[in-house]
């Protein structure tokens, strides 16, 4: 069994939202938590909020140097490290045409270059202590096609590749990496979303932050025989449409 006593654990985007619950989820399951962010006054009061297990620390995923000190941080407070979750991302509603190039790099260094950069600084330590989990927070914007979200979708796509070239570089170590890939989840990014958006998948519904949340402690935990692998939670909405009863016979 994968032991987390005595380790410690970075979550990124640890601030609010799925991350906030992903950092609360790992400190009940007995690790040590950087709450880690660009959001300093939220990321302090949900680092706060979760006592002495957890403790904030200021990162810009695209600063190599921010990574090391915040790494640095986690083993220096609660032991060698065990979990990073790259979850920290945005979004930029923006189709191919007309999102300006420099957005769509944006994009790319926060959703796609910044967890590259947790695992390119995460592995060795992960090597040093003998195993460990990663796990990528997705989309399904990994798995399929949205439109209007060009930078959004690449980012989430490459970060579903990431994840299997960095399962088959880390086996040999015990290392585990998984994607996760949330459909609708209701955070402060989709607040602006239509909330009738989800009447056409299965269940009808924005998904909630903690139901993430569980989903990445089954990984670290319970998923010992998965690496490579997509989780998907998005209420069905990648398994098709549902659609509305005829007006009746004949329509």
């Amino acid at each position: 069994m994968f032991d987390l006593h005595g380790r410690s654990a970075v979550v990124t985007g640890g601030a609010r939202g799925i991350g906030a619950a992903v950092a609360r989820t790992l400190v009940e399951a007995g690790l040590g938590v950087v709450v880690a962010d660009l959001l300093d006054r939220e990321g302090k009061a949900t680092a706060d909020a979760l006592g002495s297990r957890a403790v904030f620390c200021h990162l810009d995923v695209s600063d190599e140097d921010q990574w090391r000190q915040v790494l640095d941080e986690a083993e220096a407070n609660y032991g060698p490290l065990a979990v990073l979750v790259n979850n920290a991302g945005i979004v930029d509603f923006g189709g191919i045409e007309s999102e300006a190039p420099a957005m769509f790099r944006h994009v790319l260094d926060i959703d796609l270059v910044g967890p590259w950069l947790g695992m390119h600084h995460a592995a060795p330590r992960l090597r040093a202590a003998g195993d460990g989990v990663i796990v990528n927070i997705s989309s399904t914007a990994g798995l399929t096609g949205y439109s209007g979200l060009a930078g959004y979708v690449a980012s989430k796509w490459g970060l579903r590749g990431l994840t299997k070239a960095a399962a088959l570089e880390l086996g040999d170590a015990g290392v585990r990496v998984c994607s996760v890939h949330p459909g609708p989840i209701r955070t402060p990014m989709t607040a602006g979303l239509d909330p009738h958006m989800a009447v056409t998948q299965p269940l009808a519904r924005f998904g909630e932050p903690d139901e993430v949340a569980a989903m990445v402690r089954f990984i670290v935990e319970g998923a010992t025989y998965s690496t490579g692998s997509e989780f998907v939670l998005d209420g069905g909405s990648t398994a098709g449409l549902v659609l509305a009863e005829p007006a009746g016979e004949g329509a």
